[in-house]
């Protein structure tokens, strides 16, 4: 099982337990008394046995001594990866779920996002939900935040004072939503949006990216698309926006647009579909917009709490899969009332059983690949593979120490001779941020808290 480079850092930790994670060609892979060094730029060095430890040592030049070992009931395992998550709405999550799409964001999310111009607002809601993501597990998030600049700089401070992976987006919408005092023109568009990228870059944050933002395309003129496309492009950035989430928006978007063939082909023909881009939700894409997905390099956020929650519609995962689209889960907070990836995990499978009852063929999808998904298909979805999503050499520790057994917690080991995989399914099912009792990235410990509170 070894596998490691030659040293070139510095050892600063080394673990020795149970490592579970995804690989491209294994859904779960469980990695039984391993060793894993952690080098002082927060990457990880080796990957070996335990049995190796005096070779490992005298090799990376760690003392025996300097082992932490995992107990009997925990494992390490990848940190998650949340797609799509509205840092401005979580303020109201968990409420205001009882209307469709287009009348909850008039109705609901709008006027509470207009309040993100008081940057003492701003500052408790994104501190609050970057903590609470961060103790969920979540240490990659990509965050849509709103059209102010200013709070969303000050989101992408807190997640870099925190230590969290981060995509930030300072929204951007120029027409057709009924919420008129909660918009730009296409200049303040244009101007705003290349001053946040321009001003969160200049900060060298080493975790924390821009990604360009146009809300989706009903809010959006071709104007505003197009020039989006160009900033995008001319700054090698991420893209996140929505598509095809309800029926209703979908039949807006193309009497909005009655030239493009369809609502991808909007974002495409505005250089809005790359291998940096994703895409949110998609419930209702044809096969002819999946390919062109593949064909771009696009990915999907799938976001089934909120599908359900604002009874939007039900992706069939399995078809996305089977045109070979990347694709990432996400909470869609506060469409979806959970902030935590765990329950993106099981309304995964729950949905993908639905649609199972409803067409047999449609096969359900396991817990190992919602477990992927949650971690390295999420890193894939954002194009971070390279940095993160799973336990392999060269790549950042980005990663959760999990307790079973946890004092206190919601699962109950009766028979305590179950194994890894057992231990593991459990967590899955019923776990919570109680089991989770470290957050690790690129190395560093950020769960539990220990750093004061940005001011």
């Amino acid at each position: 099982m070894a596998n490691f480079n030659r040293p070139t850092t510095e050892i600063a930790h080394v673990y020795r337990g149970t490592f579970i994670h995804s690989t491209e060609q294994t859904a779960l892979l469980i990695l039984e008394d391993a060793l894993l060094g952690v080098d002082t730029e927060g990457k990880i060095a080796f990957i070996g046995k335990g049995a190796e430890r005096d070779r490992l040592s005298q090799t990376f030049g760690f003392s025996l001594s300097e082992i932490t070992q995992l107990a009997q009931h925990e494992f390490f395992m990848p940190g998650m990866v949340d797609t799509h998550i509205h840092a401005s709405q979580y303020s109201f999550a968990g409420t205001a779920l009882d209307m469709p799409l287009l009348q909850w964001l008039n109705t609901y999310t709008f006027p509470v996002e207009y309040r993100f111009k008081d940057l003492e607002f701003a500052r408790r809601v994104y501190t609050q939900v970057v903590k609470r993501t961060l103790r969920n597990g979540t240490t990659t998030a990509c965050y849509f935040a709103t059209i102010h600049t200013d709070a969303s700089l000050l989101l992408g401070q807190i997640a870099n004072d925190f230590g969290q992976r981060a995509l930030v987006g300072k929204v951007c919408m120029d027409m057709n939503n009924s919420a008129k005092y909660y918009r730009e023109t296409l200049q303040e568009c244009q101007e705003e949006t290349r001053r946040f990228i321009a001003e969160l870059l200049s900060k060298k944050y080493p975790l924390v990216k821009p990604v360009v933002t146009p809300r989706f395309a009903p809010t959006c003129t071709d104007a505003l698309l197009g020039q989006l496309g160009e900033i995008a492009k001319n700054n090698n950035l991420h893209i996140q926006s929505h598509i095809s989430e309800n029926l209703e928006e979908v039949k807006l978007v193309m009497g909005l647009f009655p030239d493009s063939q369809s609502y991808t082909h909007v974002y495409h023909r505005h250089n809005l579909l790359t291998d940096k881009t994703v895409m949110a939700h998609g419930c209702h894409l044809s096969n002819e917009e999946l390919t062109l997905f593949r064909e771009t390099g696009t990915s999907l956020s799938h976001c089934p709490n909120s599908n359900i929650s604002l009874c939007s519609g039900l992706l069939n995962v399995r078809n996305v899969l089977k045109h070979k689209v990347k694709l990432g889960l996400g909470t869609d907070v506060a469409g979806g009332y959970s902030a935590s990836m765990l329950d993106a995990v099981r309304r995964a499978l729950d949905l993908s059983k639905i649609l199972a009852v409803q067409d047999p063929e449609n096969k359900a999808l396991t817990f190992e690949e919602a477990f992927r998904l949650a971690t390295l298909g999420g890193s894939q979805a954002l194009s971070m593979d390279d940095h993160t999503g799973n336990f392999e050499v060269g790549k950042d520790f980005d990663a959760l120490r999990v307790n079973v057994a946890a004092p206190g917690g919601p699962i109950d080991l009766i028979q305590h001779d179950d194994g890894p995989k057992t231990l593991f399914e459990k967590f899955l099912n019923l776990g919570d941020d109680r089991n989770i009792v470290e957050v690790f990235v690129a190395g560093r410990k950020v769960v539990p808290f220990t750093e004061p509170t940005p001011e």
